[in-house]
């Protein structure tokens, strides 16, 4: 039995580039670039997946029609050297009409991780804010929580939180009710 393997060719010496991502092979990895340094994150835990899907649905009840809800792995390509894959995003029709999205999205959400709190929290964080996407949400299964943040003067300013089975409100980008405790059953 022959077992055909292929091989990639790393960036030696330069930034990682879109174009490098490409050539990045389906593992079950999350390959993202920020600022050109290459991240790789495993497959994510059970307690993160049911998150992603309960929150997905929370959102697809809520969006209005001209927005729609994707879930990771999608593109949003910020830059050459910077494109990241939040673990849902909200945006426009129009903007995910193609096989790529094009532009930015509404809303970028993250689910933290053991391997990926401090990226989340920090570095995709400040790459969402500077890319001008308007609201960022972080939310925590070990410590049931949602965190939003909403774009103001080039910086993200908390707009809302809740922990354990306190509702979480907003209404902007849309009218969401949800708790974070309900986001794990």
């Amino acid at each position: 039995m022959e077992v055909m393997t292929d091989l990639i060719q790393m960036p030696h010496g330069r930034v990682f580039t879109a174009a490098d991502l490409e050539a990045m092979p389906d593992d079950g990895n999350r390959y993202e670039i920020i600022d050109g340094a290459l991240i790789v994150t495993p497959s994510p835990a059970v307690p993160h997946q049911r998150v992603v899907g309960n929150m997905y649905l929370a959102l697809r009840s809520a969006v209005p029609d001209d927005l729609e809800v994707m879930l990771a792995p999608l593109d949003v390509t910020v830059s050459d050297l910077t494109v990241l894959q939040p673990d849902l995003l909200v945006a426009t029709r129009e903007a995910l009409s193609g096989r790529t999205m094009v532009g930015l999205p509404v809303l970028a959400i993250e689910v933290l991780s053991p391997s990926t709190r401090l990226i989340d929290l920090n570095l995709k964080k400040a790459a969402f804010a500077e890319a001008g996407v308007a609201h960022y949400w972080v939310i925590d299964p070990e410590h049931p929580s949602l965190t939003a943040w909403c774009l103001s003067a080039a910086e993200f300013t908390e707009v809302g939180t809740a922990t354990g089975t306190q509702e979480f409100a907003v209404d902007e980008p849309f009218r969401v009710r949800v708790s974070p405790a309900s986001l794990l059953r």
